[in-house]
């Protein structure tokens, strides 16, 4: 039994003694091993002293910046770095300054800080974009599809520049190879670049900012603007769904912005009122008497209409009233007096071509609450009063049988 062992140790030590590059070999990985198990240390060590203070700070109060900082991780990115350095100087102390094994790991170790350092430009992008929302210039000004933008040229510009050192070629010669497939590129990041270019001129021009109710006619969205990023501008629908719409489909397709309407002294109610033409006629004088005392308010109306002091006495057949004459006088009146509506606005009462539906009386006017649940209660309640004094004038509304 003792003599098998020996045999076979003299067989394994001759083995060896005749490839000494494997021993080389098992060697340079369990250095690789020891050097990636100090780097991992390294950043466990900074990365817990980091949690530490940033809990300390957290007991001590929060900073500006702090929560932004936080929620992109900027402190973690950056730390990542310094376990990347350690082992770019412990290569060189393990396998010396040169060769070509402590090339391919430097570059696969400069790859990994660049990646790095892209991540934590990314992070301070997106903590500028988070500060500079809270502000009130943003909703006229956003700023997400152009941040967008700079992420994408961001990596794009960094995977090419990690390829590079990986391959150790010059940028600009990949960079030099990618201008013959422009089209392609161009093809790739289409929706990309459109909507890019289509944010900024959203932008630029202000049509549309975080919080307009816009309109499309097609009535793919009818909703206020949520988000504006790259890809899309995203409208929460008055059904509560939302709709996804590009960028430039705003720039190149017409759509209503209400955002006039909500910066303005008041919102529009444009409804008509049909009145059966069976029921128009003259007003006599006892009709007049009696509008009078049940509306007072059409007093100095009558007596200007009539040309007299004394509404109810006519002089001559051209200042003889009918009761739909009256009936828009009042309703001017009314609209013009009432608490819930601009008077700086315009109030227009007209009498619209005769239909096979009755007689039209358009009334437009402007409420200066521009919410759309009380604007409608309100407008309702005003018309409401408006149909049910129409008998009161001797007319009726038209009802189809």
């Amino acid at each position: 039994m003792t003599t098998i062992v020996e045999w076979m140790n003299d067989i394994m030590i001759g083995h060896f003694k005749m490839k000494p590059e494997l021993a080389d070999t098992i060697d340079g990985i369990a250095a690789l091993g020891c050097i990636l198990l100090i780097s991992v240390g390294v950043n466990w060590i900074f990365q817990g002293i980091y949690r530490w203070l940033s809990k300390r700070n957290l007991r001590l109060g929060r900073g500006k910046w702090q929560p932004y900082l936080s929620k992109r991780k900027l402190g973690h990115r950056i730390l990542l770095l310094i376990p990347a350095i350690v082992f770019y100087f412990l290569v060189n102390l393990a396998f010396g300054q040169t060769g070509h094994t402590v090339r391919l790991l430097h570059r696969i170790d400069i790859a990994y800080m660049i990646l790095i350092g892209i991540m934590t430009c990314s992070s301070i992008l997106l903590i500028f974009l988070d500060a500079y929302s809270k502000t009130d210039k943003y909703k006229s000004h956003p700023l997400k599809g152009l941040i967008q933008g700079l992420q994408v040229i961001l990596y794009f510009v960094g995977f090419i520049i990690i390829i590079a050192v990986l391959i150790d070629k010059s940028p600009t010669v990949l960079l030099t190879g990618l201008g013959a497939s422009a089209a392609v590129l161009m093809l790739i990041f289409k929706d990309s670049i459109l909507g890019f270019v289509a944010g900024v001129q959203l932008s630029q021009n202000r049509m549309v900012q975080i919080g307009d109710w816009i309109q499309l006619p097609d009535g793919s969205a009818n909703g206020n603007v949520e988000e504006i990023t790259l890809n899309t501008v995203k409208v929460r629908n008055w059904d509560n769904t939302l709709s996804m719409i590009p960028p430039y489909t705003l720039v190149t397709a017409p759509f209503k912005n209400w955002r006039g309407m909500q910066e303005s002294g008041g919102r529009r109610a444009d409804k008509c009122i049909y009145i059966d033409v069976n029921s128009l006629e003259i007003c006599s004088e006892d009709m007049i008497s009696d509008i009078l005392k049940t509306f007072p308010i059409l007093s100095d109306y009558l007596k200007t209409a009539t040309g007299s002091g004394n509404p109810s006495s006519p002089q001559d057949p051209a200042h003889q009233m009918t009761n739909i004459q009256i009936f828009r006088a009042y309703v001017t009146e009314y609209i013009r007096s009432h608490p819930e509506v601009n008077p700086a606005l315009d109030i227009i009462i007209t009498q619209k071509e005769a239909t096979p539906y009755g007689l039209p009386v358009e009334v437009y006017f402007f409420l200066k609450d521009k919410a759309w649940a009380s604007f409608e209660r309100k407008q309702s309640d005003i018309f409401a009063h408006l149909m049910a004094v129409v008998n009161d004038f001797g007319l009726r509304l038209y009802q189809r049988r």
